[in-house]
Protein backbone atom coordinates (compact mmCIF):
# COMPACT_ATOMS: atom_id res chain seq x y z
CA UNK A 1 0.00 0.00 0.00
CA UNK A 2 2.65 2.48 0.84
CA UNK A 3 4.65 1.48 -2.35
CA UNK A 4 1.56 3.19 -4.30
CA UNK A 5 1.78 6.37 -2.72
CA UNK A 6 6.08 6.31 -2.53
CA UNK A 7 6.18 8.64 -4.97
CA UNK A 8 3.88 11.81 -3.64
CA UNK A 9 6.24 12.30 -0.49
CA UNK A 10 3.43 14.48 1.08
CA UNK A 11 1.12 11.82 0.28
CA UNK A 12 3.67 8.87 2.26
CA UNK A 13 4.10 11.74 4.93
CA UNK A 14 0.55 11.57 5.58
CA UNK A 15 0.26 8.13 5.07
CA UNK A 16 2.97 7.24 7.41
CA UNK A 17 1.18 9.50 10.39
CA UNK A 18 -2.24 6.67 10.37
CA UNK A 19 -2.50 4.13 12.52
CA UNK A 20 -3.01 0.50 10.86
CA UNK A 21 -6.58 1.07 10.67
CA UNK A 22 -7.04 4.09 9.34
CA UNK A 23 -4.04 3.57 6.77
CA UNK A 24 -5.74 0.06 5.53
CA UNK A 25 -9.16 2.02 5.00
CA UNK A 26 -7.35 4.98 2.96
CA UNK A 27 -5.46 2.84 0.77
CA UNK A 28 -6.40 -1.06 0.77
CA UNK A 29 -9.09 -0.75 -1.99
CA UNK A 30 -10.40 -3.85 -3.14
CA UNK A 31 -7.91 -5.73 -0.38
CA UNK A 32 -9.54 -3.80 2.45
CA UNK A 33 -11.49 -6.91 4.48
CA UNK A 34 -8.39 -9.41 3.02
CA UNK A 35 -6.19 -6.72 4.69
CA UNK A 36 -8.07 -6.49 7.87
CA UNK A 37 -8.44 -10.07 8.70
CA UNK A 38 -4.76 -10.59 8.36
CA UNK A 39 -3.74 -7.33 10.34
CA UNK A 40 -5.89 -9.39 13.04
CA UNK A 41 -4.08 -12.65 12.87
CA UNK A 42 -1.23 -10.72 13.13
CA UNK A 43 1.38 -11.82 15.67
CA UNK A 44 4.93 -10.04 16.44
CA UNK A 45 6.70 -12.98 17.21
CA UNK A 46 6.04 -14.17 13.52
CA UNK A 47 8.12 -11.76 12.01
CA UNK A 48 11.90 -13.13 12.07
CA UNK A 49 14.00 -11.29 15.03
CA UNK A 50 17.56 -9.85 14.74
CA UNK A 51 19.47 -11.01 17.21
CA UNK A 52 22.28 -8.29 17.01
CA UNK A 53 18.93 -5.53 17.11
CA UNK A 54 17.60 -3.66 20.29
CA UNK A 55 13.84 -1.78 20.09
CA UNK A 56 13.26 1.31 21.37
CA UNK A 57 9.63 2.58 21.37
CA UNK A 58 8.63 6.04 21.31
CA UNK A 59 6.97 5.82 24.48
CA UNK A 60 10.24 4.91 25.84
CA UNK A 61 12.60 7.79 27.65
CA UNK A 62 15.86 6.81 25.58
CA UNK A 63 13.59 7.09 22.11
CA UNK A 64 15.36 10.57 20.59
CA UNK A 65 13.31 13.69 21.55
CA UNK A 66 13.61 14.87 18.02
CA UNK A 67 11.61 12.14 16.57
CA UNK A 68 8.00 13.70 17.23
CA UNK A 69 5.15 14.28 15.27
CA UNK A 70 2.42 12.30 13.58
CA UNK A 71 4.82 11.40 10.91
CA UNK A 72 7.45 9.87 13.41
CA UNK A 73 8.44 6.23 13.91
CA UNK A 74 5.98 4.26 16.01
CA UNK A 75 9.74 2.17 17.05
CA UNK A 76 13.63 1.82 16.40
CA UNK A 77 15.63 -1.35 15.69
CA UNK A 78 18.99 -0.67 16.17
CA UNK A 79 21.56 -2.71 15.21
CA UNK A 80 24.61 -2.71 17.62
CA UNK A 81 24.61 -0.39 20.71
CA UNK A 82 21.72 1.56 21.40
CA UNK A 83 23.58 3.73 24.07
CA UNK A 84 25.35 5.50 20.85
CA UNK A 85 22.02 6.37 19.38
CA UNK A 86 20.89 8.04 22.59
CA UNK A 87 24.48 9.80 23.17
CA UNK A 88 24.25 11.06 19.12
CA UNK A 89 20.98 11.73 19.24
CA UNK A 90 21.31 14.36 22.22
CA UNK A 91 24.43 15.79 20.62
CA UNK A 92 24.59 18.18 17.55
CA UNK A 93 24.01 16.53 14.41
CA UNK A 94 23.63 17.37 10.74
CA UNK A 95 22.13 15.29 7.76
CA UNK A 96 23.84 15.34 4.58
CA UNK A 97 21.67 14.42 1.89
CA UNK A 98 21.47 14.50 -1.70
CA UNK A 99 20.95 12.56 -5.19
CA UNK A 100 22.35 8.46 -5.11
CA UNK A 101 23.61 9.35 -8.61
CA UNK A 102 26.30 11.76 -7.55
CA UNK A 103 29.32 13.17 -9.16
CA UNK A 104 33.17 12.76 -8.18
CA UNK A 105 32.48 16.25 -6.69
CA UNK A 106 29.32 15.55 -4.79
CA UNK A 107 30.75 12.58 -3.47
CA UNK A 108 34.47 14.44 -2.12
CA UNK A 109 32.24 17.59 -0.76
CA UNK A 110 29.97 15.06 1.22
CA UNK A 111 33.03 13.19 2.68
CA UNK A 112 34.59 16.17 3.49
CA UNK A 113 32.14 17.98 4.91
CA UNK A 114 31.25 14.77 7.16
CA UNK A 115 35.06 14.39 7.93
CA UNK A 116 35.33 18.12 9.09
CA UNK A 117 32.03 18.06 10.73
CA UNK A 118 33.12 14.96 12.71
CA UNK A 119 36.38 16.61 13.94
CA UNK A 120 34.42 19.25 15.34
CA UNK A 121 32.30 16.89 17.55
CA UNK A 122 29.11 16.86 15.25
CA UNK A 123 27.47 13.97 14.68
CA UNK A 124 26.25 13.48 10.65
CA UNK A 125 23.03 11.29 10.05
CA UNK A 126 21.94 9.64 6.57
CA UNK A 127 19.88 7.09 5.08
CA UNK A 128 22.07 4.06 3.65
CA UNK A 129 21.96 4.55 0.32
CA UNK A 130 24.29 5.44 -2.89
CA UNK A 131 25.40 8.84 -3.68
CA UNK A 132 25.95 11.62 -1.33
CA UNK A 133 24.21 9.61 1.68
CA UNK A 134 27.12 6.95 1.49
CA UNK A 135 29.75 9.61 1.41
CA UNK A 136 28.98 11.78 4.60
CA UNK A 137 28.72 8.56 6.17
CA UNK A 138 31.75 7.20 5.22
CA UNK A 139 33.46 10.27 6.12
CA UNK A 140 31.76 10.40 9.48
CA UNK A 141 32.52 6.93 10.27
CA UNK A 142 36.73 7.58 9.58
CA UNK A 143 36.47 9.48 12.67
CA UNK A 144 35.29 8.69 16.31
CA UNK A 145 35.03 12.14 17.40
CA UNK A 146 31.03 12.06 16.72
CA UNK A 147 29.01 9.24 16.25
CA UNK A 148 27.10 8.69 12.75
CA UNK A 149 23.76 7.53 12.25
CA UNK A 150 23.09 5.62 9.35
CA UNK A 151 18.72 5.00 8.30
CA UNK A 152 17.91 1.81 6.66
CA UNK A 153 14.89 1.48 4.40
CA UNK A 154 14.80 -2.29 4.98
CA UNK A 155 14.94 -4.11 8.50
CA UNK A 156 18.16 -4.28 10.28
CA UNK A 157 18.57 -8.17 9.02
CA UNK A 158 18.63 -6.80 5.49
CA UNK A 159 20.91 -4.55 6.52
CA UNK A 160 23.01 -4.38 2.99
CA UNK A 161 22.64 -2.01 0.55
CA UNK A 162 23.20 -1.85 -2.99
CA UNK A 163 26.05 0.38 -4.16
CA UNK A 164 27.57 0.61 -0.51
CA UNK A 165 29.79 -1.79 -0.02
CA UNK A 166 30.65 -2.40 3.86
CA UNK A 167 29.13 0.87 5.24
CA UNK A 168 26.50 -0.84 7.23
CA UNK A 169 29.43 -2.39 8.81
CA UNK A 170 31.62 0.52 9.48
CA UNK A 171 28.59 1.99 10.90
CA UNK A 172 28.07 -0.29 13.48
CA UNK A 173 31.53 -0.48 14.58
CA UNK A 174 31.92 3.37 14.96
CA UNK A 175 28.57 5.12 14.95
CA UNK A 176 24.63 3.75 14.69
CA UNK A 177 22.67 1.94 12.43
CA UNK A 178 18.89 2.11 12.86
CA UNK A 179 15.57 1.28 11.19
CA UNK A 180 11.85 1.36 11.75
CA UNK A 181 10.93 -1.83 10.18
CA UNK A 182 12.11 -5.39 12.12
CA UNK A 183 14.41 -8.14 11.38
CA UNK A 184 14.18 -9.02 7.81
CA UNK A 185 11.24 -6.80 6.39
CA UNK A 186 11.63 -4.92 3.07
CA UNK A 187 11.02 -1.78 2.81
CA UNK A 188 10.62 -1.65 -0.90
CA UNK A 189 10.36 1.54 -2.81
CA UNK A 190 8.80 3.56 0.21
CA UNK A 191 11.72 2.16 3.03
CA UNK A 192 14.56 4.69 1.39
CA UNK A 193 11.94 7.67 1.31
CA UNK A 194 10.86 6.88 4.77
CA UNK A 195 14.39 6.71 6.34
CA UNK A 196 14.58 9.73 4.84
CA UNK A 197 12.32 11.94 7.19
CA UNK A 198 13.78 9.76 10.02
CA UNK A 199 17.36 11.44 9.45
CA UNK A 200 16.16 14.58 8.79
CA UNK A 201 13.84 14.55 11.65
CA UNK A 202 17.04 13.28 14.00
CA UNK A 203 19.38 16.48 12.95
CA UNK A 204 19.11 20.15 13.78
CA UNK A 205 20.75 21.34 10.47
CA UNK A 206 19.97 19.68 6.86
CA UNK A 207 22.40 20.13 4.37
CA UNK A 208 21.75 19.58 0.32
CA UNK A 209 25.62 18.58 -1.33
CA UNK A 210 24.14 17.95 -4.46
CA UNK A 211 20.66 17.07 -6.19
CA UNK A 212 18.98 17.51 -9.33
CA UNK A 213 15.89 19.73 -9.30
CA UNK A 214 13.33 17.00 -9.39
CA UNK A 215 10.51 16.54 -6.79
CA UNK A 216 11.61 13.14 -5.25
CA UNK A 217 15.44 14.90 -4.80
CA UNK A 218 14.19 17.81 -3.03
CA UNK A 219 11.50 16.12 -0.81
CA UNK A 220 13.61 15.67 2.20
CA UNK A 221 14.66 19.16 1.84
CA UNK A 222 11.19 20.34 1.92
CA UNK A 223 10.52 18.26 4.83
CA UNK A 224 13.31 20.29 6.81
CA UNK A 225 11.77 23.32 6.21
CA UNK A 226 8.43 22.34 7.10
CA UNK A 227 9.51 20.91 10.26
CA UNK A 228 11.14 24.53 10.99
CA UNK A 229 15.08 23.43 10.90
CA UNK A 230 17.84 25.38 9.22
CA UNK A 231 18.39 24.30 5.36
CA UNK A 232 21.92 24.91 3.96
CA UNK A 233 23.35 23.95 0.21
CA UNK A 234 26.34 23.62 -1.29
CA UNK A 235 26.97 24.97 -4.70
CA UNK A 236 28.22 23.56 -8.21
CA UNK A 237 28.76 24.15 -11.01
CA UNK A 238 26.22 26.34 -13.32
CA UNK A 239 25.31 24.25 -15.78
CA UNK A 240 25.37 20.84 -14.31
CA UNK A 241 22.07 19.06 -13.76
CA UNK A 242 23.02 17.61 -10.78
CA UNK A 243 23.23 20.81 -8.93
CA UNK A 244 20.21 22.49 -10.30
CA UNK A 245 18.29 21.05 -7.54
CA UNK A 246 20.70 23.04 -4.83
CA UNK A 247 20.72 26.07 -7.04
CA UNK A 248 17.04 26.71 -6.61
CA UNK A 249 17.10 26.13 -2.90
CA UNK A 250 19.95 28.77 -2.82
CA UNK A 251 17.93 31.02 -4.87
CA UNK A 252 14.77 30.78 -2.62
CA UNK A 253 16.23 31.00 0.55
CA UNK A 254 18.45 28.12 2.07
CA UNK A 255 21.89 28.88 3.67
CA UNK A 256 25.21 28.96 1.26
CA UNK A 257 27.94 26.28 3.09
CA UNK A 258 31.10 26.48 1.67
CA UNK A 259 32.71 23.91 4.23
CA UNK A 260 31.89 22.97 7.64
CA UNK A 261 32.31 26.72 9.30
CA UNK A 262 29.19 27.31 7.57
CA UNK A 263 27.32 24.56 9.26
CA UNK A 264 28.69 25.39 12.48
CA UNK A 265 27.35 29.14 11.87
CA UNK A 266 23.98 27.62 11.24
CA UNK A 267 24.45 25.17 14.46
CA UNK A 268 25.57 28.16 16.77
CA UNK A 269 22.29 30.22 15.56
CA UNK A 270 20.21 27.63 16.44
CA UNK A 271 22.10 26.97 20.13
CA UNK A 272 23.70 23.82 18.93
CA UNK A 273 27.17 24.70 18.40
CA UNK A 274 29.56 21.89 19.52
CA UNK A 275 32.60 22.81 21.98
CA UNK A 276 35.08 20.66 19.66
CA UNK A 277 36.74 17.38 20.75
CA UNK A 278 38.78 17.73 23.57
CA UNK A 279 41.88 19.67 22.54
CA UNK A 280 41.56 18.84 19.26
CA UNK A 281 42.26 22.43 17.96
CA UNK A 282 45.41 22.65 19.70
CA UNK A 283 48.27 22.89 17.05
CA UNK A 284 45.68 22.93 14.46
CA UNK A 285 47.35 25.55 12.16
CA UNK A 286 46.70 27.37 9.04
CA UNK A 287 48.39 25.96 5.93
CA UNK A 288 50.08 28.49 3.64
CA UNK A 289 50.60 26.84 0.19
CA UNK A 290 53.72 28.13 -2.19
CA UNK A 291 51.95 30.40 -5.01
CA UNK A 292 52.89 27.28 -7.77
CA UNK A 293 50.86 24.50 -5.72
CA UNK A 294 47.79 27.78 -5.34
CA UNK A 295 47.98 28.38 -9.41
CA UNK A 296 47.68 24.39 -9.97
CA UNK A 297 44.99 23.93 -7.30
CA UNK A 298 42.87 27.00 -8.43
CA UNK A 299 42.81 25.18 -11.97
CA UNK A 300 41.66 22.19 -11.01
CA UNK A 301 38.80 23.75 -9.34
CA UNK A 302 38.10 25.82 -12.00
CA UNK A 303 37.77 22.91 -14.25
CA UNK A 304 41.06 21.85 -16.02
CA UNK A 305 40.75 18.85 -13.83
CA UNK A 306 42.56 15.80 -16.25
CA UNK A 307 47.07 16.18 -16.83
CA UNK A 308 45.98 16.17 -20.05
CA UNK A 309 43.93 20.31 -19.94
CA UNK A 310 46.72 21.04 -16.91
CA UNK A 311 49.45 20.37 -19.47
CA UNK A 312 47.90 21.62 -22.79
CA UNK A 313 50.34 25.08 -23.10
CA UNK A 314 53.33 22.48 -22.88
CA UNK A 315 55.34 24.72 -20.47
CA UNK A 316 56.54 23.46 -17.18
CA UNK A 317 55.02 19.96 -17.81
CA UNK A 318 57.99 18.95 -15.06
CA UNK A 319 56.90 21.12 -12.17
CA UNK A 320 52.98 21.00 -12.56
CA UNK A 321 53.26 16.68 -12.43
CA UNK A 322 55.51 17.20 -9.24
CA UNK A 323 52.82 20.13 -7.87
CA UNK A 324 49.89 17.44 -8.43
CA UNK A 325 51.69 14.73 -6.80
CA UNK A 326 52.20 17.33 -4.22
CA UNK A 327 49.14 18.35 -3.70
CA UNK A 328 47.64 14.86 -3.31
CA UNK A 329 50.34 13.71 -0.68
CA UNK A 330 48.46 16.96 0.98
CA UNK A 331 44.96 15.85 0.68
CA UNK A 332 44.20 18.45 -1.25
CA UNK A 333 43.23 17.06 -4.35
CA UNK A 334 41.61 13.29 -4.57
CA UNK A 335 41.10 11.35 -8.09
CA UNK A 336 37.96 10.60 -9.21
CA UNK A 337 36.23 8.55 -11.93
CA UNK A 338 38.38 8.22 -15.16
CA UNK A 339 41.16 9.66 -13.23
CA UNK A 340 39.88 12.77 -12.90
CA UNK A 341 41.54 15.19 -10.22
CA UNK A 342 38.90 16.77 -7.93
CA UNK A 343 40.22 19.16 -5.29
CA UNK A 344 39.65 19.74 -1.81
CA UNK A 345 39.49 23.10 -0.97
CA UNK A 346 42.39 22.76 2.27
CA UNK A 347 43.58 19.57 4.44
CA UNK A 348 42.02 18.53 7.55
CA UNK A 349 43.85 20.15 9.70
CA UNK A 350 43.69 23.55 8.23
CA UNK A 351 39.64 23.10 7.86
CA UNK A 352 39.40 22.45 11.21
CA UNK A 353 40.96 25.20 12.42
CA UNK A 354 39.08 27.50 10.44
CA UNK A 355 35.44 25.97 11.29
CA UNK A 356 36.68 25.98 15.32
CA UNK A 357 37.37 29.70 14.99
CA UNK A 358 34.44 30.41 12.89
CA UNK A 359 32.37 28.32 15.74
CA UNK A 360 33.71 30.29 18.20
CA UNK A 361 33.22 34.01 16.93
CA UNK A 362 29.35 32.61 16.17
CA UNK A 363 28.81 31.18 19.61
CA UNK A 364 30.56 34.62 20.96
CA UNK A 365 28.19 36.49 18.79
CA UNK A 366 25.24 34.45 20.34
CA UNK A 367 25.93 34.80 23.94
CA UNK A 368 26.48 39.04 23.46
CA UNK A 369 23.12 39.60 20.92
CA UNK A 370 24.79 40.75 17.81
CA UNK A 371 24.25 37.54 15.99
Amino acid sequence: MLDHVAHDRERLWAALSLDDEHLIAALAGRRRDQLVELHGAFSPAAVEPSVRAAAICRHDGEFPASLTGPAAPRVLHVWGNPERLVGAARAPLVAIIGTERASDYGRQMAGDLAHELALCGVGVSGWVAPGIAAAALDGAAARRSAVPIGVLGNGVAMRSAAGCGGLPERLRAGGCLISELPGACAGRRWGTAAASRIAVALASVTVVVEARELERELASARLAIEMGRPLGAVPGRACSSLSAGTHMLLRDGAVLVRGAEDVLELLARAGEAPAGPGNAATGATRITLPQRLRDVLERVAAGEDTPDSLLECGDGAPEILLALSELELMGLLARGDGGRYVARLASPRARFARSAGRATRARSAGRDGSG
